[in-house]
């Protein structure tokens, strides 16, 4: 194969931390997952440089959320933390969302960020999980709030936190490759 046509096959994600306080395991873990699974990710944040989690672990963001083509993308997902509250009224990031499901690829959310997809209003009429501090806006926002720690619902994937990581990435896996 001629490297064009190699590049074309790899599936890309993004994932998208706040500025600060993202949860560690949430990123890493899952950028691990999808790394293991030969999925390209890129990290990006409202802020570029060293990004520090709410587990004091660090991450060096290269991207900002202004350069984002969604179209360059086979998944976005949105990592929670309580950094992750920034982007629930930041209209870059609800516009993100909105073109993702617009373009209908996998869509992801975990801990905290799923209320960024209800804010955005793509979970009308849908199933989908959230931290529980988050439950009452997910409800607001149309959706049908599950409780349980990983739900699909067409190509969106919303996770409820830190200990449904593992099953969230492979979810995300199972729907790009």
């Amino acid at each position: 194969m001629l490297y064009n046509e190699i590049m074309a096959n790899v599936k890309r994600a993004l994932l998208i931390i706040a500025p600060g306080n993202f949860r560690d395991e949430e990123l890493f873990e899952t950028e691990r997952i999808l790394e293991t699974a030969k999925i390209k990710t890129t990290v990006a944040s409202s802020k570029t440089g060293m990004i520090k989690g709410m587990l004091g672990g660090t991450q060096e963001v290269k991207k900002s959320i202004l350069d984002i083509n969604v179209a360059d993308y086979d998944a976005v997902v949105f990592i929670g933390g309580s950094g992750a509250a920034v982007y629930f009224d930041d209209a870059i990031a609800l516009a993100i969302a909105e073109e993702v499901a617009r373009q209908g690829k996998v869509l992801g959310a975990i801990c905290i960020a799923p209320s960024i997809l209800a804010n955005a209003g793509i979970l009308q009429g849908r199933k989908a999980t959230v931290f529980i501090s988050e439950k009452k806006n997910l409800i607001s926002g149309g959706a049908k709030y599950t409780g349980e720690s990983v739900v699909v619902d067409g190509r969106i994937i919303t996770a409820s936190g830190p200990a449904a990581t593992r099953d969230f990435a492979w979810k995300i896996v199972e729907f790009l490759k």
